[in-house]
């Protein structure tokens, strides 16, 4: 009997990705959400985060979950409001999660938390970074550490819980990515900054890949970082963009300041960087990346 993976976040860019490969391996995949509006071949249960309200029914018919939801990180300015909105989002729904896991009989056997690598900081600089490296105190950091405590609630009713801290996933669908390639595909592409910031990224399918494995693979347990086994400068990838797409790059770096000048605190996001590694996924897993190569990746999404 195929087994039922409740997705948060569902109709998010991960989200939906991930739904078709699940569905693609015979999994039962059902979603929260905060529309009734019907999706083909996927179950729908409505939930209320701000209202703390969901359908129980969502838990009692779910083997595992895959928790996704949070506001967009770079959709908008940093003010003082959406600050809350990306800390809430991701807390108040975790903290729900948890309270109707705690309130009723379920037979949920992991739940597979979503986190990030700002956890380390927004600028790390070209310092190696592991799972067990200290976090950062910037506003990314101490939102993702809230979130992580968050998450471990579910950890303390006795469910398997994993919580991968995502790098920045290439997808042509949203994200950094199509921001990056515009510009280029237009002849006006250039590095960002100084430019020599660590991206540490990871392909779409190989992270919807690492979430299943870690689904039913019972050795997974704790934080990993779900990021390629190559980081790589924000000059590096902004190459490998026009090669792929056999652009010029001809402009100079875009400084530094001016992008804080239209960005204001959230620029930290662009000029930033960190050398993240995945530690555990290499020493401890047996996955195998799709795309543990830049150049592969980006042939794959922008083919």
């Amino acid at each position: 009997m195929s087994q039922t993976v409740l997705i948060t976040g569902g109709t998010g860019v991960i989200g939906r990705r991930l739904t078709q490969l699940l569905r693609q391996q015979n999994y039962q995949v059902s979603i929260l959400s905060r529309s009734a509006k019907s999706i083909p071949g996927v179950t729908v249960y409505q939930w209320d985060v701000t209202k703390g309200r969901m359908d129980p029914e969502a838990v009692l018919t779910a083997d595992h979950i895959v928790h996704l939801v949070g506001e967009g990180i770079a959709d908008k300015r940093w003010t003082d409001t959406r600050k809350d909105e990306i800390l809430s989002s991701r807390t108040q729904s975790s903290d729900l999660l948890a309270q109707t896991l705690a309130s009723q009989t379920h037979h949920v056997k992991s739940f597979i938390g979503s986190s990030a690598i700002g956890y380390y900081g927004g600028d790390t600089g070209d310092r190696p970074l592991t799972e067990t490296s200290e976090g950062g105190s910037d506003f990314m950091a101490q939102v993702v550490r809230a979130w992580e405590r968050s998450e471990d609630q579910v950890a303390a009713l006795g469910i398997r819980t994993v919580k991968f801290r995502t790098g920045v996933v290439l997808t042509m669908d949203g994200g950094a990515l199509p921001k990056l390639v515009q510009p280029i595909r237009l002849g006006a592409g250039a590095p960002l900054g100084s430019g020599q910031q660590y991206v540490s990224w990871i392909h779409i399918d190989d992270l919807c890949q690492l979430f299943i494995q870690a689904l039913t693979d019972e050795s997974w347990q704790g934080v990993y970082n779900a990021v390629a086994p190559t980081p790589v400068t924000n000059e590096t990838m902004t190459r490998a963009i026009a090669q792929v797409l056999h652009r010029p790059l001809i402009l100079p770096n875009i400084p530094t300041f001016a992008i804080k000048l239209m960005f204001g605190e959230l620029a930290i996001v662009v000029t930033g960087g960190n050398y993240v590694l995945n530690k555990r996924i290499a020493e401890e897993t047996s996955f195998q990346y799709q795309y543990a190569d830049l150049r592969r990746a980006l042939e794959d999404l922008l083919k």
